[in-house]
């Protein structure tokens, strides 16, 4: 039963096809993949299966009547709504279930709509719902369901969108990287969830290890064209090589048909016959075929950059308390030159807060923090970097660089 088909889809940027004329399909059951490097264009196309940005060309169509769930990297809620409101504001059947039960205790008078409301519980199993909730809330690691979505993290925030999903159930999901700002334990029980049979999803992630349990079809978007694999992420690697290897060899053949071609388009043949304009015609195909290379280009900055310091940065005796939660006490440490420290931790232990207390945007209860006069810092937050739409991304890396 296929439940997704993208046909012809096309889309340019800047008089640029990121991608043109690819198809390919879902079926019920397939757990997809979408691989590909940096600025493939995978985003743009998961935003076009989505409806949030329009193809230039092609078509995409979803099987009638599934439901479909989506998870995007920056999810959009109502900022006034507590996190338990806004899972029960879907249109879920369960939430739906619910809102006609509370009509019907409103109008017990209605006996028939009471009885469609039972019946309707009873379909969807949402007597329970409330409490499946708070559970998949707590395995996310949100734990106060009453906080207002405007004071949430975006690491938080996309995890209320995935117990969205989760929750509502739908026969299709959607997710743009699902392990994004998830703690180890948490992203090895959604590969448990995401692995049942019975539920069909399209991915993008760079986490490989999680593709490699979850996913048994791979969609792979290469220099605007689409390859597929029937397999994991393992086999996927093994006959990419393959193919790369089978492409390059007839890339080689061409080359070497193209010098015995040439020789013969430079006596400058006369296509009066039909076989010597096929010829030529061949020829050019040939050295179309015989001129593709991998892109190997690398992009050149020019940023201006101070002579570091001896002196990096020094915490002494720092502390930190969000009430009864201790995120840290009495912590001192010198960082040198050249470190390299990963902070671990489960998800709102204060990973976090420790390094925005490191970078000055929060301060600490107690302690000292210095830094040294010529470090400067290059933070890459969980929230959204604010850009010009009308910038080029090399201008606004250059900018950022050189800041």
């Amino acid at each position: 039963m296929n439940y997704l088909s993208a046909e012809n889809i096309s889309k340019n940027y800047n008089e640029r096809w990121l991608f043109k004329n690819i198809n390919f399909g879902i079926l019920k059951g397939d757990k997809v993949a979408l691989v590909g490097q940096n600025g493939t264009g995978k985003t743009t196309l998961m935003n076009i299966l989505a409806g949030i940005v329009p193809a230039d060309e092609g078509t995409v169509s979803f099987r009638k009547g599934i439901s479909v769930g989506y998870l995007f990297q920056n999810p959009i809620f109502d900022e006034n709504l507590s996190v338990i409101d806004t899972l029960f504001a879907g249109d879920s059947a369960a939430n739906k279930a619910l809102k006609l039960y509370e009509k019907s205790l409103l109008h017990p008078e209605d006996m028939d709509l009471m009885a469609d409301a039972l019946e309707q519980m009873d379909l969807h199993q949402a007597w329970d719902y409330e409490s499946r909730v708070k559970q998949i809330l707590g395995k996310l690691g949100i734990a106060d369901v009453e906080r207002k979505i405007s004071q949430l993290s975006g690491g938080q925030r996309k995890r209320v969108a995935m117990a969205k999903v989760l929750i509502e159930e739908p026969d299709f999901m959607i997710f743009d990287e699902p392990t994004n700002h998830l703690d180890l334990e948490t992203i090895e029980w959604l590969e448990q969830i995401l692995s049942a049979q019975n539920i069909t999803l399209l991915l993008v992630t760079h986490d490989r290890y999680f593709l490699d349990k979850v996913c048994n079809n791979i969609v792979e978007l290469e220099n605007g064209n689409i390859h597929t694999y029937k397999g994991n992420y393992g086999y996927f690697l093994e006959k990419k090589a393959e193919r790369e290897a089978s492409e390059a060899a007839s890339i080689d053949k061409a080359k070497n048909t193209l010098r015995t071609e040439l020789e013969w388009m430079r006596r400058q043949p006369k296509a009066r016959g039909t076989k010597a304009q096929y010829r030529i015609d061949a020829f050019h195909d040939l050295k179309d075929k015989a001129s593709q290379t991998k892109d190997d280009s690398k992009v050149t900055l020019n940023v201006k950059m101070s002579r570091q310091g001896s002196k990096i940065l020094e915490i002494d005796d720092l502390t930190k308390s969000y009430g009864a939660l201790k995120v840290v006490q009495n912590f001192s440490y010198v960082f040198q030159r050249k470190d390299r420290i990963g902070i671990i931790g489960k998800n709102g232990i204060g990973k976090s807060t420790f390094l925005n207390m490191i970078t000055q945007v929060l301060k600490p209860d107690s302690g000292k923090i210095t830094t040294g006069e010529t470090v400067v810092y290059g933070y890459y937050t969980q929230g959204d970097l604010e850009f010009n739409p009308s910038d080029r991304v090399i201008d606004v890396i250059t900018n950022i660089a050189e800041v």
